[in-house]
């Protein structure tokens, strides 16, 4: 095993045999294959503790967690991963913020009533509560760099097919991610707590050839028209039905540390496993940020936030703290127009 670390991050105890709450890279020389896995288990119950969130809309945010950590913790600089949905389904947006090396924080935002029906139709998969729209992923490395942002549609088949599309359309990397997220019941009626996994799965071999994907598919194009075939890397094959043998159990088991799930899927090719990293759940908000916010905004408007009590109250969407200021405070900076 590598003694590799990313910089700046902690180091999980070592020695246990199963361990929560932090990535693990991944090589498969003989398939030219790199990857990470997550697992997550109090940091995503410190995520959801928040909120009053029901069962439903816990495992979409789940899933949503377990994307942004797969794909930001791949920074190699100090910056943040925001991973959000606009959609048209009753979980009609949620937002995953990663700040590197190893913090993250979310929220949902639902209809109560459409959910309540969806769940009588028993439609509440993650894929349905979603339903149709846009997945934004944002690179933010601070205000002396530009953002990179990039759009992929969601078209009711959720955030793994999601991510398939994006990587294929934007980054041209033949690329699996598999994403699970599970209650475990406790005995004697004591809270519940949530789990997630995910496995990141890219074949990125020397030579750039060896990547070609087949084609999206032919959309609206007249039925019969042929499509251009290209044959995928024997590789690629090979890496990305190993890899669709994994089971749901198999990411959220925590009795199965990353390194034996990793060893069952690639045994036979050979696999190196590097350190683990450790995550954690961290909101970012601070009343000086708040109010670096409410400072942005003209003097009438903040005139308009002052409360009957004379206050200004602003609670943060991510960790739910409430942060209170007099009008004195609130006018005292810019009131200009």
């Amino acid at each position: 095993m590598s003694g590799e670390t990313a910089r700046g991050t902690k180091r999980p105890a070592a020695g246990a045999a199963a361990q929560d709450d932090i990535v693990t890279a991944f090589q498969v020389d003989a398939l030219d294959l790199r990857g990470r896995t997550v697992r997550l288990g109090s940091t995503l119950d410190a995520v959801l503790a928040h909120h009053d969130y029901p069962a439903s809309v816990k495992r979409v945010v789940g899933e949503a967690v377990t994307l942004a950590v797969l794909l930001g913790s791949s920074l190699k600089f100090d910056g943040r991963f925001i991973l959000q949905t606009q959609t048209d389904g009753p979980v009609d947006m949620v937002v995953a913020d990663f700040v590197s090396p190893d913090k993250i924080r979310a929220y949902a935002r639902f209809d109560a009533e459409r959910l309540a029906e969806a769940e009588r139709r028993n439609e509440t998969s993650p894929a349905a509560l979603l339903g149709r729209g846009h997945l934004a992923m944002t690179i933010d490395q601070g205000i002396s760099t530009n953002r990179y942002q990039g759009v992929v549609a969601l078209d009711g088949t959720g955030l793994e097919a999601a991510a398939h599309e994006y990587f294929q359309q934007s980054e041209q990397i033949p690329t699996r991610v598999r994403l699970a997220v599970g209650e475990e019941m406790k005995a004697g009626g004591a809270a519940s707590s949530w789990r997630a996994g995910g496995l990141l799965a890219q074949f990125l071999p020397q030579d750039a050839s060896r990547s070609r994907m087949a084609d999206l598919g032919p959309g609206d194009a007249p039925e019969g028209m042929a499509t251009h075939a290209t044959d995928e890397d024997d590789a690629w094959v090979e890496a990305r039905s190993l890899v669709g043998t994994l089971e749901d159990v198999e990411l959220i088991d925590r009795e199965l540390s990353s390194e034996r799930l990793l060893f069952r899927l690639f045994h036979e090719r050979g696999v190196r496993v590097f350190d683990p990293l450790a995550m954690m759940a961290h909101c970012s908000c601070s009343r000086e940020r708040v109010s670096g916010v409410l400072a942005a905004f003209s003097g009438e408007d903040r005139r308009g936030m002052i409360q009957d009590d004379g206050k200004v109250s602003v609670t943060c969407e991510f960790c739910g703290r409430t942060y209170k200021f007099s009008a004195e405070e609130i006018l005292g900076g810019r009131t200009d127009g």
